[in-house]
């Protein structure tokens, strides 16, 4: 009995079960205090998480697989639930960012200053997490569109957690439209599987022969309805706002995991087909471009600290489809290793993203609590007082931009590596190599530009408005899941052949056609000891020169005056580059993407001019120059329509009986 209870299966449903309980106590205020209430649910979170953890990693150890049947009353017969590799390995983000994000809230998001929507949030951000988990243990489209909308609804109420605020309402509503759009998608795919297998169940991997039309159509219903959740380009308009608007520690979970939930909804879509066209594969992959530098760029013109880590989002799922795509060409083109270091580059790249993505999202909270704003263009001089969160947003930063030692490095190695695989092999896959390889450099070097002008303007200078002094550093229950993310980033950057073992499982469960090369591991393919051995020198190197400088610093005379001096009697805050002034040339540079807005100054004439201002914005032009004007125009055509809307209640009940009446025709003929 002890052994069942503990067995990986067994603690993976009792973390999605204590997880979904976890919010109970907030429900109960005549019993139990809102700060009481919060401890306990935290304290039960984190048992998930830990549980869930340890089921994850034994099952990917072992690389089995465990089914299981729920009788329940639907007509769609039994719900059957899953555990396989690839559900353990989108488990491991899940339960590891809501569990850090959960003692985060403790003190970001405290009972007793947040009395009014407290119980809210902690309720459904424990719901949330039960749900994902059950989305990816779904092994039927029913089980699985239950999950799904349950963590639609939950990730809705947490997304509006302050509705008393307007533009929380606004990306409330815009992320309530946009997923129950992607879930329309899903409403395709599902039909279309039971049309060509006969069931709702999922089937086998390389079950399916891809060359039908009907396989041609899962697949477009599959990369509209989770590239919606994911975040693609161009159907990214939720994810923004979104991300913003939603407290830090919601936005940690929302962009480390939710996202994920698309990328998993794909691969495990794409992991029923065998034969698979070259076409599935450069959608993917031109997809994952254009996400990729768009999103950079997008990125590159924010001032809001919060929307510019939400479309770097973008840019990371980007880099995901990307190592997707060239998994998928690498399986049409018979190259095993671009198969096998493409899909692993992006597995490996959906655990790193959830990792220093939650940490950056922890420490811009950390900021925002300290300054009271999410304006970067009002913040500066933040690592005086917050020491300890500029050094770990600084290790967040470093990973993101894909440099060693931490881990962003080892998951783009292992796309760049695919792609030179590509680059020596023949045909299509030497032009998709020499399309994808450039860009995915790009996207790294812009990156670096965006995050040294985010962690210049906001943690080093002085600060620019007296009102957003950052005044404290964050208490121990903020800064411990910061730690232990960064830690865990600097883990998997020096120790990759940590997780190849399980990569190499994962992935040969997504493309069993790879299973006829396990005789060419990924070992061979990643080289594993040279990057612990370069990462570790590239430590010892940068501890050497600081212990080096901080004793030359020691003894010298030194003296202290303000950043960018620049030899000015009376310098200024102002005098300091800002958010506008660092990006504009390369904001220029994506003008017809961006569709930048700048107000410049006026009457600047004289010996003493009137005093004037600069400012410019980058507007989400997909959102306001496309989708908007076409709704408007298709709202404007459909308006006679809006008639049969008479809130009349016998009409509704005629419309339902004539719409009976022409589906029971239509089933007869």
């Amino acid at each position: 009995m002890a052994q069942e209870l503990f067995a990986p299966s067994s603690l993976i449903l009792i973390a999605t079960l204590l997880a979904a309980l976890s919010g109970v106590p907030m429900l109960l205020p005549w019993l139990l205090s809102a700060a009481r209430a919060q401890l306990i649910s935290i304290a039960a979170l984190l048992a998930a998480s830990c549980a869930g953890l340890t089921g994850s990693v034994l099952v990917l150890l072992s690389g089995r697989t465990s089914l299981f049947e729920l009788a329940w009353s639907l007509p769609f017969g039994p719900a059957r639930f899953g555990i396989d590799p690839l559900s353990a390995w989108f488990l491991l983000p899940i339960f590891l960012i809501s569990g850090c994000s959960a003692l985060y809230a403790r003190s970001y998001w405290h009972a007793d200053l947040h009395a009014a929507n407290v119980r809210k949030m902690t309720f459904f951000f424990g719901l949330m997490t039960a749900s994902m988990s059950s989305v990816v243990l779904a092994r039927d489209g029913i089980s699985f569109l239950f999950a799904w909308e349950i963590m639609a609804l939950s990730a809705y109420f947490l997304v509006s957690t302050e509705d008393e605020k307007p533009e929380v309402n606004e990306a409330g509503t815009l992320y309530m439209i946009t997923t129950h759009t992607g879930t329309l998608g899903l409403f395709a795919l599902f039909p279309l599987l039971n049309l060509l297998t006969g069931s709702w169940l999922f089937p086998a991997p390389a079950s399916l022969n891809a060359s039908f039309g009907v396989s041609a159509a899962i697949f477009l219903a599959a990369l509209f309805a989770f590239g919606l959740k994911a975040g693609i380009m161009p159907l990214h308009i939720w994810l923004p706002s979104a991300h913003a608007n939603a407290p830090s520690h919601v936005s940690a979970a929302m962009s480390g995991v939710i996202l994920k939930i698309g990328v998993y909804g794909l691969i495990r879509t794409i992991s029923f087909f065998h034969d698979i066209p070259l076409w599935w594969g450069g959608s993917v992959l031109i997809l994952g471009v254009i996400s990729g530098v768009v999103g950079v760029a997008f990125a590159i013109g924010q001032h809001d600290l919060k929307r510019l880590l939400a479309y770097h989002s973008i840019e990371n799922i980007g880099i995901i489809f990307m190592g997707l795509g060239v998994a998928l060409v690498g399986q049409k083109v018979g190259s095993a290793a671009m198969m096998l270091l493409g899909m692993s580059g992006a597995l490996l790249h959906v655990l790193n993203h959830a990792t220093f993505k939650a940490l950056l999202f922890l420490g811009a909270g950390s900021v925002i609590h300290a300054t009271g704003s999410r304006e970067i263009d009002l913040m500066g001089g933040v690592a005086r007082k917050l020491p300890y969160t500029a050094l770990l947003f600084g290790i967040g930063a470093v990973a993101i931009c894909g440099l060693p030692p931490l881990n962003g490095f080892v998951s783009e190695l292992l796309i760049y590596l695919g792609l030179f695989q590509g680059i020596q092999g023949e045909g299509s896959a030497v032009a998709v190599a020499a399309l994808a390889a450039p860009a995915l450099a790009l996207v790294g070097g812009l990156a670096v530009a965006c995050f040294v002008k985010v962690y210049g303007i906001v943690f080093l200078g002085v600060p620019r408005t007296e009102a957003h002094v950052a005044r404290h550093e964050a208490g121990w229950q903020m800064l411990l899941p910061m730690l232990f993310l960064g830690l865990l980033c600097l883990a998997i950057g020096l120790a990759p052949g940590v997780v190849t073992r399980s990569l190499q499982i994962v992935s040969l469960s997504i493309l069993p056609a790879v299973v006829s090369t396990t005789a060419l591991p990924l070992q061979e393919l990643l080289p594993t000891m040279m990057i612990t051995m370069l990462g570790v020198a590239l430590l010892v190197l940068i501890s050497l020169i600081t212990v080096w400088y901080r004793r030359r610093l020691a003894g010298s005379v030194s003296s202290e005056t303000v950043t960018w001096g620049c030899g000015y009697q009376r310098p200024a805050p102002r005098m300091q580059y800002s958010a506008s002034s660092f990006a504009e040339m390369l904001t220029s540079l994506f003008a017809f993407v961006l569709k930048p807005h700048s107000h410049r100054p006026e009457g600047i004439s004289g010996l003493f001019p009137r005093r004037s201002h600069f400012y410019s914005h980058v507007p989400e032009a997909v959102l306001e120059l496309v989708y908007i004007p076409a709704l408007t125009r298709l709202y404007g055509r459909f308006s006679g329509f809006r008639k049969l809307q008479s809130g009349i209640l016998q009409q509704y009940v005629l419309y339902s009986l004539v719409t009976l009446i022409v589906l029971l025709a239509a089933s007869y003929f």
